[in-house]
């Protein structure tokens, strides 16, 4: 019972610490691109996003899931760490090279300017560095310790985008970003060898290399469709839709995939470690899913019919904002999806935790398939609009992980998404009223943010007798 409740207590630390991590990250975004999309065009987003697609290329080969393996298997020694390290290392160094050596064939097929090339040669650089982390991230995420690494990715931000924001405000332009990527990625590798040392040892064992490949590969092909269908969509974006559309696509999927971002990401990275703990219990793990479900419902859904309701007003109220009222359709398809993709989500993790990678990889298989056979003719017939059309189309599959994973637990679907819904539909019902409300947009802003809140908090109170404040002290507190 002790080591139970010490896993929960972990579990929530590291929850709350991602959380953290996550709300300030977004505040820091938040800021930056206000300040970045009132100085800098569409265009230059677009070859930001260009080059960082190119990066996530080269990224997939520098791997082979050996740091999800380490994670994922219950026991390691030090010959693990090092033939995981090592291989990794390898593969990093060689995609770094071909990266530098087919600079020309980039540079000429994009047409990218001077200070695009620069930008790539300093994410090859961070590219680099980021990979030294992977050893003492390992570690900590075994233990379950992620605010450590959360303290890590707090400094990194704030040194990125603080990097970013001051040189764009000096007329750096496009140099912002990778002088932002630079600094960022050497503060990144002091601080978490500081936080969780581990002297680098280099070594190949080739019965550690068998057992860690045998589930590193299925997982990375994972990772290897995950790019197919996201970094190489943007590069062909970039090329038929042009710098521009490609801007307005980032700006609307960043956008529309913040809540995903904020709330999922962070219950994601505790939900594979902690059911691959609870993987030889199948009423903890059932009642881990249901609450894991609930959780994620009760933050994304009140919150994706919030950034639905306030964004039009969002883009009136920051000065030069409206230069991306073109792509605010393109928003309201990207946060829809986002809300139906969150439900596949915690079974993905369940099937990776349990081992049965090839069942995530199946379906991963599908979605790069269907998003490749949709997005090319889409994207011929409705121009930018394509790509996010053919996203809310595939979020729908989730009906199908769901009815897989019925066949591994039996849990309550409905049972745990209802009372978030359908309080957070009575929310958006009544605070989108408030237009109709005579108010400088500032204040109906603002009262729609707030407003929001208060309603949400009463409808769960009174019609489920759900009490948020009461949840959130219980579970501190792990009763």
């Amino acid at each position: 019972m002790l080591k139970e409740d010490s896993l929960k207590r972990k579990s929530f630390v590291s929850v709350m610490s991602l959380f953290f991590q996550s709300g300030y990250s977004a505040f820091l975004g938040l800021t930056a691109n206000i300040v970045l999309t009132i100085l800098l065009s569409p265009s230059v987003f677009g070859i930001y996003i260009t080059v960082l697609s190119l990066i996530s290329l080269l990224n997939y080969f520098s791997d082979i899931g050996l740091a999800a393996s380490l994670i994922q298997q219950k026991d390691i020694s030090d010959d693990d760490v090092s033939t995981a390290f090592t291989i990794q290392q390898i593969l990093v160094i060689c995609a770094v090279l071909l990266g530098f050596m087919g600079t020309n064939a980039v540079a000429s097929f994009y047409s990218l300017p001077k200070e695009g090339i620069y930008l790539f040669w300093s994410l090859l650089i961070g590219f680099f560095l980021s990979s030294l982390k992977t050893i003492p991230s390992v570690f900590l995420e075994r233990k379950i310790q992620f605010q450590k690494i959360v303290l890590v990715q707090v400094v990194e931000n704030t040194v990125f985008y603080i990097t970013v924001i001051v040189c764009a405000i000096l007329g750096f332009n496009l140099l912002s970003f990778a002088y932002g990527v630079l600094f960022r990625a050497v503060t990144g590798v002091v601080m978490i060898y500081s936080l969780s040392f581990w002297m680098p040892r280099v070594g190949i064992r080739k019965s550690n290399l068998k057992r860690l490949v045998s589930f590193g590969l299925p997982f990375q092909s994972m990772s290897f469709l995950a790019l197919i269908k996201d970094e190489l969509v943007n590069l062909f974006l970039g090329k038929v839709v042009g710098f521009t559309g490609l801007g307005y696509i980032g700006w609307a999927k960043k956008w529309g995939e913040a809540p995903l971002r904020i709330i999922m990401d962070s219950l994601s990275r505790v939900m594979f470690p902690l059911y691959a703990r609870l993987q030889g219990d199948k009423a903890k793990l059932t009642n881990a899913v249901e609450k894991s479900l609930f959780y994620q419902t009760l933050l994304l859904f009140p919150a994706t019919v919030g950034f639905i309701i306030v964004m039009p007003h969002l883009l009136k109220l920051i000065p030069r904002y409206n230069k991306w009222e073109s792509a605010l359709p393109l928003f309201y398809f990207f946060i829809v999806a986002s809300f139906f993709s969150s439900f596949s989500t915690p079974f993905i993790n369940m099937f990776n935790a349990l081992g049965r990678v090839k069942i995530s990889l199946l379906f991963m298989l599908f979605w790069t398939t269907a998003t490749w056979m949709l997005i090319v003719p889409m994207t011929k017939v409705l121009g930018y609009y394509g790509f996010p059309v053919t996203i809310l189309t595939l979020s729908l599959s989730f009906v199908a992980v769901l009815y897989k994973a019925k066949k591994t637990i039996k849990f309550n679907f409905i049972g745990s998404i209802m009372p978030p819904i359908a309080s957070g539909v009575i929310m958006g019902v009544i605070i989108s009223l408030f237009q109709f409300i005579q108010m400088p947009r500032q204040a109906l802003f603002l009262s729609q943010i707030f407003g929001g809140f208060i309603i949400y908090y009463l409808v769960l109170l009174h019609m489920y007798k759900i009490n948020l404040i009461t949840i959130t002290k219980e579970f501190v507190k792990m009763k």
